[in-house]
């Protein structure tokens, strides 16, 4: 993606990038060249962003064209909300007393370049705040009151504020932004989109292994766009790509979600979205939603209270309790009397206020149908761990051990499961599913909806394979087309 400077004047604009063009505000808001071309990176580096001067201008247009702007709009409204400022203080209370600990005075002002300080005690305080606060060129000033650090203020500056002493360091910082290595044996190629990977390498419960990721990526340059490899201390440069797939677990309270919401906020094309993942994470959630949208489910109960006798009634026995949030089989047990029950339910409800009860439905293997934007993209069947009721169980030690993975083409899959489980995916959004589905005889029960599914090499692609990950891919890739900035560059 092609990479552009805004600024008021570029005649007063002291620093020269390579691999980004300059251009000045109003040639950017009034010329058809700027108007027409596609797949930019607008980075607005205007003396001001208040309401209708050139720079709030130049955001706003770039969002309508389909350009990528740093910052955007909404980051512009945030620097202006006194409450946006507070919260902000309280979530980094910590590293802002850890990083101003030194200073004597009682006021004190930090630049934030591209997300770097030119200090080394404040480079932490100042990636943070960037993550924050997208914007390019920031001051934030601090204010000392009974000993104690707290972010008062936040504004966007203007290049002439940078000092002389400065001026090296910011243009590396902005060199690391724009520019990004050539390739060995030649010059680099240019994609049409940036998509950024989430990963945690050596995750033990990674949705993707090392060849599904291999993969994905090579998909994804097949159709131009260029994938980066990025992890979660990436979060205040996600604004830079154009698209977010996440392979690293999703959870509501996790940096995991945090990145999705920002992506999604920055107008990125983002699987999972924040949606999703609020959704299917949360088991109440989808208990709800399977009663009100007519889904086949298993019989459930949801209790705050240790009484078993409630259970047994609604349920019977055996049953399953989870917890709302569990995930790989986690927070999630078996209870075959009345007496364990009880017992498990008041473990469960130490680190929840709520439980899920439900009949057991003993199967040799549960079906996984892989959905995608609404449509059935796989199929497997996940045989129990030997010995156990589950698909994983977990040792003492914590090691886990699986069961095995028999990927089936979709026309031998019931007709009726894949209608099913595309059905549970409707209320919940277009992105990528997996949905699992007890079988009994020749009826199916929906078990849950999962975001962020599991794709292994040789697991789930064990049909499809290169072409599943085409079809992930072609997903982000008509997305970016529709949104606006997918037509072909001029010139």
């Amino acid at each position: 993606m092609k990479a552009l400077i805004v600024v008021d004047n570029p005649k007063r604009w002291p620093l020269e990038l390579e691999g980004a063009e300059l251009v000045s505000a109003r040639e950017y808001l009034v010329s058809d060249k700027w108007a027409d071309l596609r797949g930019l990176r607008v980075y607005n580096l205007c003396r001001s962003y208040a309401y209708q001067t050139l720079g709030y201008y130049v955001s706003l247009l770039a969002a309508a064209r389909g350009h990528r702007s740093i910052p955007t709009v909404d980051t512009l409204q945030d620097l202006r909300l006194a409450p946006v400022v507070r919260m902000v203080s309280e979530q980094l209370q910590e590293l802002i007393q850890r990083s101003l600990a030194t200073i004597k005075a009682n006021r004190f002002e930090l630049s934030v370049y591209f997300g770097g300080n030119l200090a080394e005690r404040h480079h932490a305080l100042a990636r943070a705040l960037y993550q924050q606060f997208s914007v390019p060129l920031l001051r934030a000033a601090f204010e000392r009151e009974d000993g104690e650090w707290r972010l008062v203020a936040v504004r966007p500056i203007a290049s002439k504020e940078i000092p002389e002493s400065h001026r090296d360091y910011v243009v590396a910082q902005a060199q690391s932004h724009f520019g990004r290595p050539v390739r060995e044996g030649g010059k680099r190629r240019s994609y049409r989109y940036d998509l950024a990977i989430l990963v945690k390498p050596d995750e033990e419960d990674s949705p993707s292994d090392d060849r599904a990721i291999k993969r994905f990526a090579k998909a994804a340059r097949d159709l131009d766009m260029e994938p980066h490899l990025i992890g979660l201390e990436d979060y205040g440069s996600i604004a830079e790509y154009d698209a977010l797939f996440i392979r690293t677990t999703t959870q509501v309270d996790h940096p995991t979600y945090r990145m999705a919401r920002r992506a999604a906020a920055e107008g990125l094309v983002v699987i999972d979205d924040p949606v999703s993942i609020l959704r299917c994470t949360n088991k109440v959630f989808q208990t709800e939603l399977f009663r009100r949208h007519n889904i086949p489910h298993p019989t459930t109960f949801v209790t705050g209270e240790a009484d078993p006798d409630k259970v047994v009634e609604a349920v019977g026995l055996p049953c399953v309790l989870k917890q709302p949030d569990s995930a790989f089989s986690l927070g999630v047990t078996r209870a075959e009397t009345k007496e364990e029950l009880e017992t498990k339910l008041e473990e469960l409800l130490e680190d929840s206020e709520l439980v899920l009860a439900q009949g057991f439905v003993p199967s040799a293997f549960d079906w996984r149908i892989g959905i995608l934007g609404g449509k059935p993209l796989y199929a497997c069947r996940y045989h129990m761990a030997k010995g156990h009721w589950q698909i994983v169980t977990t040792s003492e030690k914590g090691s886990r051990r699986y069961g095995k993975v028999e990927s089936v083409r979709l026309e031998e899959v019931p007709a009726e499961a894949i209608e099913i489980a595309t059905k549970a995916t409707r209320p919940i959004g277009d992105g990528l599913y997996g949905v699992d589905l007890k079988q009994i005889d020749d009826h199916f029960l929906v078990i849950e909806v999962n975001d962020n599914p599991n794709i292994d090499s040789d697991n789930e692609d064990g049909i499809l394979g290169e072409e599943l990950y085409v079809r992930v891919m072609q997903w982000f890739r008509e997305r970016l087309d529709a949104r606006g900035s997918g037509s072909p560059r001029n010139g």
